[in-house]
């Protein structure tokens, strides 16, 4: 057992100096990698070098390493870590992957059956990862609003963030470390009564608001304003938006889609969406700005909400494989179509003072019951919800809520629930279009965001940006509509899915009659409603009779078969059964995160116009946009105590490793993607309405609140780099810790995890 004397605790004479005692610990440290199973150096030369001797026939030199792993699972983290300094042979078994599996599975509650992350070192980086480069330390608290704070978003340089609040301001911000303001705009000036909702285009050239517009007590009317980035915040144009919880969003770097909604009958509507240029024009009033792409059919009062476009370069390989096959008119195999009122399941197998980012069914309801008053009888509609069989892995649980706590580190009944995916999911997680969904994109660098303005105005075109912009519309990448509609009520419970083909812009508009033939052409079209309307319906009939002219007839809107050929059809529908208050895609657009408020399992809806109640509790959708099935599902993630009439917009948001989410409780939430567990909670003073993450470092994240503070949250390895001292802490759910005894004295002053 000679050979194995240096793998002995080692008794340090007392002549011996703290800065030798040093080098003796790095020479070991550094010794080790060289080392298999039996140390290097010999008792002299440990004596010589350090004044060190072992004390020989211990009993530690025969323990065997099975049973060094069983103490160590019975330590600390930190206490193995700081056993792994006594000697070479403990300083290898303290690094043992072993022992990290349990440990990161026991602390982060992950399930045993989940393997470590593709790409991933080891458990023990991976631990590491979770317990230093997690959001966790709040660096800034940002005051700046004077009203609930509605929504925040990041460039995609993640150099800038938007916010967006009631009382009226979108203000820009510097991300740096400590946030500032770089500009704002007071958007009442416009008539607006708040700001709702932000987004960059790709180039970070030019931002996107929108919001509501002042008017009538229950109306629904927003407006959509694109300011310039660079050089200024200047106004460059505004769009009509209706109802005002469409959004808005960007198609391409230069076109930007609303929306507008027409009333047809009692509790039937139309949503059309519009195509626009973020440039007015001026050199010409014949050059059209906008184009209409879309026209949807709206049942039982529902519409067209949180649009978003996802790019999906997946959708061209299967065209291809398509044409190979000789199957350019047929609908591929799994892929369904959908028509308002038919759902299919994608399971595989008030006042300024009002909470939150209301939503406009809450205004649409109130307007529809003032114009119309339907007889219940008439109106009642008794489809059945939930009797689907759901999927085992997807069932209800009695899981606990994550409520407020006081400590640091929240006991097991606190602890959050996990995502818990399907198989298929954690496959091909790693393996998704990352890649391909950013060739989609232009260059995002700042350079070429920065290169493009200099040298002229804000307001100045290039020669070639007419062909750019003809050219993001002639060769696209492959495209998903993607919104929230209904259905059975008027609230949003299905996700819709559009494959965008063929948009066309116009470069010209067509002049038409002139003034005063439209002029001409208005009067006459008055006097013959006058006429008209003084003759009963038998004398109408026979004057078209005399004119050869068939009687126009008013379609029947109820109908939606009779009326189908006038509206584009949905290529496929998604029902979640629940309310849906949020929509969030991955960065490489694979995967759509919903925030959803369940209803009742099979309850009833007889009337549209009084949709089920919905829990207290915010479910997580995942929805892999690949096969347009759900891939994962979250049972009571987090808290949300409004009604339906009160329900509003809960925003989350979507990084390479963490999804995060706000939430009523007065914290929002963050989860690890691929392990899908909980790893901390952020407070704030009263509902959590919108995060997000930097797109270029994901250890930073904002959120907002209706306590009208911004907190920017980084990790602690963040923090100490940049040199900030945090002036608060996130709650971290990790189990047995909690129990933790205080920590002990570091090595040498080295921090070892």
């Amino acid at each position: 057992m000679a050979e194995a004397y240096d793998d002995v605790p080692m008794v340090v004479h007392h002549q011996a100096s703290s800065g030798s005692g040093r080098r003796d610990a790095e020479s070991m440290e550094s010794n080790t990698t060289g080392r298999s199973g039996t140390g290097s150096l010999s008792s002299e030369e440990e004596d010589d070098s350090g004044g060190t001797t072992y004390a020989e026939n211990s009993p530690w030199v025969f323990l065997p390493e099975p049973l060094f792993i069983n103490i160590f699972l019975n330590l600390t983290p930190r206490d193995v870590l700081n056993a792994g300094q006594c000697c070479k042979r403990w300083y290898k078994l303290s690094k043992d992957d072993y022992i990290w599996r349990r440990y990161f599975r026991r602390e982060f509650n992950v399930d045993a059956s989940i393997p470590l992350k593709r790409g991933a070192d080891s458990w023990r980086s991976e631990y590491r990862r979770l317990t230093n480069n997690v959001p966790m330390v709040l660096t800034d608290v940002l005051t700046s609003h004077s009203h609930q704070v509605l929504h925040v978003s990041f460039s995609h340089n993640g150099k800038m963030f938007a916010t967006c609040s009631k009382d009226g301001f979108v203000i820009l911000w510097n991300a740096a470390y400590p946030s500032s303001i770089r500009s704002s705009y007071d958007m009442r000036k416009l008539n607006w009564k708040y700001t709702q909702f932000s987004q960059f285009n790709q180039s970070d050239t030019l931002l996107l608001v929108s919001g509501v517009h002042y008017g009538t007590p229950h109306s629904t009317s927003g407006e959509i304003a694109v300011f310039t980035v660079q050089n200024g915040f200047r106004l460059k144009c505004r769009v009509t938006n209706r109802p005002y919880d469409i959004f808005g969003t960007w198609f391409s770097d230069q076109h930007l889609l609303s929306g507008d909604l027409s009333w047809l009958a009692h509790l039937v509507s139309t949503s059309k969406l519009w195509l626009n240029k973020a440039n007015q024009e001026v050199d010409s009033e014949h050059t059209p700005v906008r184009s209409q792409v879309y026209k949807f059919y709206n049942r039982n009062a529902s519409s067209i909400r949180a649009i978003m476009v996802a790019n999906c370069p997946w959708l061209a390989d299967e065209e291809e494989k398509k044409r190979k096959a000789g199957n350019e008119g047929g609908v591929a195999d799994g892929e369904a179509t959908a028509q308002p009122g038919t759902s299919v399941d994608g399971m595989s197998g008030a006042s300024s003072r009002r909470a939150g980012n209301p939503l406009s069914h809450y205004q649409m309801k109130q307007e529809q019951d003032s114009e119309e008053e339907a007889d219940e009888d008439e109106s009642d509609v008794g489809p059945k919800d939930g009797n689907q069989q759901q999927d085992p892995l997807f069932m209800h649980g009695q899981g606990p809520g994550a409520g407020p706590g006081p400590d640091p580190v929240c006991e097991p009944l606190d602890y959050a629930s996990p995502i818990q995916y399907l198989e298929e999911f954690r496959q091909e997680y790693e393996d998704s279009y990352y890649e391909s969904s950013d060739d989609c994109l232009e260059d995002d660098d700042e350079e070429d965001g920065e290169a493009t303005m200099v040298g002229r105005g804000a307001g100045e075109r290039p020669d070639s940006l007419s062909e750019c912009e003809d050219e993001e519309l002639t060769n696209p990448c492959p495209k998903y509509l993607i919104f929230s509609t209904g259905s059975k009520t008027y609230t949003p419970h299905q996700i819709g899915f559009k494959r965008i083909v063929d948009v066309n812009f116009p470069r010209r508009l067509e002049p038409g009659p002139s003034l005063r033939e439209r002029v001409a052409l208005r009067e006459q079209q008055r006097e013959m409603q006058v006429i008209m309307g003084e003759l009963s319906r038998e004398e109408m009939r026979l004057q078209y009779i005399l004119q050869n002219e068939s009687p126009p007839v008013e379609p029947n809107w109820a109908n939606y078969e009779a009326v189908a050929d006038r509206f584009d059809r949905v290529d496929k529908l998604i029902d979640l059964h629940g309310h849906i208050i949020g929509m969030g895609l991955s960065p490489d657009h694979r995967y759509l995160y919903v925030n959803s408020r369940p209803w009742p399992r099979n309850c009833v809806i007889r009337n549209p116009l009084e949709p089920p109640a919905i829990a207290q509790e915010i479910d997580i959708h995942v929805i892999d946009l690949m096969t347009l099935k759900k891939v994962g599902k979250m049972l009571r993630a987090h808290k949300a105590y409004t009604p339906n009439t009160e329900c509003f917009f809960i925003f989350l948001d979507v990084c390479d490793s963490y999804v995060a989410s706000g939430a009523e409780d007065m914290h929002a939430y963050l989860w690890e993607r691929y392990y899908g567990v909980c790893l901390a909670k952020y407070q704030h003073e009263d509902v959590v309405n919108s995060v997000a993450f930097n797109p270029r470092d994901n250890e930073m994240l904002v959120t907002t609140s209706d306590d009208y503070e911004i907190k920017v949250w980084r990790s602690l390895a963040k923090a100490k780099k940049l040199g900030i001292v945090p002036v608060g802490r996130a709650v971290e759910f990790r189990k047995q810790k909690s129990n933790r005894p205080p920590p002990q004295p570091q090595y040498a002053g080295r921090s070892f995890v």
